[in-house]
């Protein structure tokens, strides 16, 4: 196994460049983008030396509120290569979220682009930051948000109190290679580089400090499973906001200089063209994504024949899914992830050379330099093999804690180091995981432990459903009840009496839905999570009345 390394973004970056100077870095397909290596990194050392030309310290935050747009890229190793702290931003946030994301990281600078959907960024900004309309640039107090000095466009527009991009681009001429060396000489691998809040499908967001040392290393990794070189073209329409985007896509291409085709925004039909087009390699996408791609009408028409590799995770993969993704999209070696933001994010991975059924129904071993292990949630022992409990990880992937909140932190990252995940999970006699749910989302029906995945994998192999996720509901009589949501295929008439019959001698009675509602679609956090919490707030609104 080859150790892990000390080494910074930049550095990883540097790396990439000197290797493979005119390998592609950055395509996008629908605005014919390209970069080299070289090139990007031109980019991303103008952008640096923009940054300090205006002041940005050491550790200072630079929060980004953005779609996948070519700079967001750039920004990640501009950030780190001046030794600030990169504060990713959920594009789906309003101007509340934003707000308290602002206050509560004690921002410095904040980029943002004009809006994504329904939501104006730069009229929030203004509405949240009046003084920006009035103050000199570079002078910003503000009574609300008092840490926060810069507010930068993403773009070449101007608007009052922010600097442009070509502004940040012309201010790099004043700072010298050597002011620039220097500022780099003071990093520390083990520097807070990332901060991420977790996307709040449980409780309210806690910022999460990632160091060089994490996420570099466990991009190398990510990357290694999947047998990433030079040569591969990766795909990446999900969300760089998220530890999908900017560490399992961009820190596991970069680490091997591998070729990201970024889309701004997920369409499965960009997907398909980005893919036919450039001859990707490897695709990623959570489940959602994939069912989308299966299902669209146009699927038949695009070659995806040159697919090797890529990822499915963010949220439980189905089996099926799975198989159809390997038959059909020819991604033989697809791998599945395990982890989350606090484990920088990835803890376990399925590798290219696992046999079929690893990949399909485990989400593989524990990374190289991760210790993994199964505890009873009530008393924190060991389990064996086989028996369901929390999983907890420990290793050099582990946070360095929760900004600002050390009893939060202490609550998930005990005395010995080892980071409890809240999900619960079994491995087999060979160190293979199985996720069966969140300990919080387990049903207890009449003193009956229930797990939503099982029965959701069960149902997935109904003829006529898509898509399925099982909560849990309070009920007078056993405590709860199970619930389950249902999308249907199109052109099938599915009742609940349907599905009913389809568990009957099946699955233990217990098991069987006593709800089933049949959705469009389903509440998700814009890093594609389904949000379980709402679907049960939902199905309680929708048995009032029972």
């Amino acid at each position: 196994m080859q150790q892990l390394r000390e080494i910074t973004l930049g550095t990883l970056l540097d790396e990439a460049i000197e290797a493979h100077p005119d390998n592609e870095a950055l395509v996008y397909v629908d605005r014919d983008f390209r970069l080299t290596y070289a090139e990007f990194g031109a980019v991303v050392d103008r952008l640096a030396k923009g940054l300090m030309a205006l002041g940005v310290e050491k550790g200072e935050k630079v929060a980004v509120w953005a779609t996948n747009i070519p700079y967001w890229v750039a920004l990640q190793f501009a950030t780190a290569k001046i030794g600030a702290v990169l504060l990713t931003v959920n594009t789906l946030y309003k101007k509340s979220e934003i707000a308290y994301v602002l206050s509560h990281s004690e921002t410095e600078n904040l980029f943002i682009i004009d809006g994504y959907k329904d939501t104006d960024y730069v009229q929030t900004i203004y509405e949240l930051v009046p003084e920006l309309a009035t103050q000199q640039r570079g002078y910003l107090r503000s009574d609300s948000f008092p840490h926060l000095r810069r507010v930068f466009f993403l773009g070449p527009e101007k608007h009052r109190g922010m600097y442009s991009i070509p502004e940040i681009m012309g201010l790099s001429n004043i700072v010298s290679d050597g002011e620039y060396r220097g500022r780099q000489a003071l990093l520390d691998p083990y520097d807070v580089v990332n901060m991420q809040y977790t996307s709040g499908t449980t409780g309210f967001p806690k910022g999460v400090m990632l160091t060089h040392h994490n996420i570099a290393n466990n991009g190398f990794w990510i990357g290694e499973h999947q047998r990433l070189s030079e040569n591969d073209r990766m795909c990446l329409p999900v969300p760089l906001f998220h530890c999908f985007g900017c560490v399992l896509g961009v820190l596991a291409a970069v680490s091997h200089a591998t070729t990201m085709v970024v889309l701004e925004h997920f369409n499965p039909v960009h997907v398909m063209t980005a893919v036919e087009k450039e001859r990707c390699t490897a695709l990623y996408g959570v489940p959602t994504m994939f069912i989308s791609i299966l299902q669209n009408e146009l699927f038949d028409k695009f070659d995806f024949s040159s697919l090797r590799t890529g990822i499915m995770a963010g949220s439980p993969c189905p089996v099926e899914v799975m198989r159809q993704v390997m038959d059909l999209m020819y991604l033989t070696d697809i791998t599945i992830c395990y982890g989350l933001t606090e484990g920088s994010p990835v803890i376990t991975q399925t590798h290219v050379d696992d046999e079929v059924y690893r990949r399909v129904e485990t989400v593989g071993r524990a990374m190289p330099g991760i210790e993994m292990r199964i505890v009873d949630p009530e008393t924190n022992e060991e389990l064996p093999p086989l028996i369901t409990g929390e999983v907890c990880c420990r290793g050099y992937n582990v946070m360095k804690g929760y900004y600002n909140q050390p009893e939060e932190t202490r609550a998930v990252i005990d005395e010995e180091g080892w980071l409890h995940t809240g999900d619960l999970g079994h491995v087999d006699e060979e160190g293979y995981l199985t996720i069966t749910g969140r300990y919080k989302d387990m049903i207890i029906r009449g003193g009956e432990n229930i797990y939503p995945r099982e029965i959701e994998e069960f149902l997935y192999r109904m003829e006529g459903i898509t898509d399925v996720q099982v909560v849990g509901v309070p009920d007078p009589k056993y405590g709860e009840e199970v619930v389950a949501f249902v999308i249907a295929r199109k052109g099938h008439d599915l009742r609940e009496e349907d599905v009913r019959d389809f568990c009957r001698g099946q699955i233990s009675r217990y098991k069987v839905p006593r709800h089933i509602f049949f959705v469009d679609a389903y509440p998700m956090t814009a890093s594609g999570k389904i949000q379980k919490y709402r679907l049960v707030e939902q199905a309680k609104a929708l048995l009032g009345g029972r």
